[in-house]
């Protein structure tokens, strides 16, 4: 049984995984949208939910802490001043929900569900 195991795990390595979603989440914040499996970006979401809602108080602990996940520092910077601007500057607010799951076809060559997973308010 697997009750209370939270995660998916790819079938790689915990360092793998590690490395996965480092990289998948400091390219999606550069870039506001990526396109990958459906299952990745769904546990990408939880990831990008974490670091965005750290960057919310803006000092010194959220910075050394989003550093462990965000790989660049360029990105790091965009996460804590447009990203912030966007999502908890202004009349009201956002509690949450700062990622958007769009499902698309299956990959041809081996028929994967894909998904594009992008920023909220990254329409343009």
């Amino acid at each position: 049984m697997r009750h209370r195991k939270a995660g998916r795990k790819f079938g790689r390595s915990a360092a793998h995984r590690e490395a996965l979603t480092r990289n998948q989440l400091t390219e999606l914040l550069r870039h506001g949208r990526i396109t990958t499996t459906e299952a990745k970006a769904k546990e990408l979401r939880r990831w990008v939910e974490r670091v965005v809602t750290d960057a919310r108080t803006n000092d010194l602990t959220a910075r050394r802490k989003i550093g462990l996940w965000v790989t660049d520092r360029e990105v790091s910077n965009k996460l804590f001043t447009t990203y912030r601007e966007r999502y908890f500057e202004g009349a009201e607010p956002r509690p949450g929900g700062y990622t958007r799951v769009i499902k698309l076809a299956p990959r041809t060559g081996d028929a994967a569900p894909m998904a594009i997973i992008e920023m909220v308010g990254n329409e343009a």
